[in-house]
């Protein structure tokens, strides 16, 4: 079981819209960001295109800058995964 306030702390704003990280939902699941991603590609079909969307590199070191559990990313060659949540008349579509 998850506490409901770990992912609570794990949504942030970006362009507007709440989302939650690669390295975050890996966590969540107990697997590496790694492993997680390569299950992402292998499945693409599988998600809406505006579900998950890649930070640029400009958001990413903003992002990095901001959230102190991402520091270890700060040089990483890799972009972050973002994953969004699209809301309409209270239910999730």
């Amino acid at each position: 079981m998850i506490p409901a306030d770990r992912i609570e702390n794990s949504i942030i704003m970006i362009r507007g819209q709440k989302v939650i990280l690669d390295v975050d939902l890996a966590y969540l699941y107990g697997v590496p960001t790694k492993r997680f991603n390569e299950q992402l590609k292998r499945n693409r079909k599988r998600f809406p295109e505006d579900f998950m969307f890649r930070l640029t590199t400009y958001e990413k070191n903003k992002v990095v800058a901001i959230c102190d559990h991402l520091s270890r990313l700060k040089y990483s060659p890799f972009l972050i995964m973002l994953f969004s949540r699209r809301f309409q008349g209270g239910r999730m579509i």
